[in-house]
């Protein structure tokens, strides 16, 4: 498994997001916009390519 492949947990993915409360990655993810997760059981998991491709995305938009 590559890098990009590698899972992420919801606080892993805040402290990424120079510690975006978890909270508000929930609320993302139940209006449909941060990164694409994947649910597994009870948890939600991000796909660290997942997660990168959504940041160029707002890099993109912003610019």
């Amino acid at each position: 498994m590559n890098e990009s492949d590698q899972l992420m947990t919801i606080k892993q993915l805040s402290a990424y997001l120079a510690d975006t409360p978890v909270q508000t990655l929930y609320n993302w993810r139940s209006r449909g916009v941060g990164p694409r997760g994947i649910r597994v059981g009870r948890k939600v998991l991000y796909r660290v390519r997942e997660v990168e491709r959504w940041l160029a995305e707002q890099e993109r938009s912003a610019a």
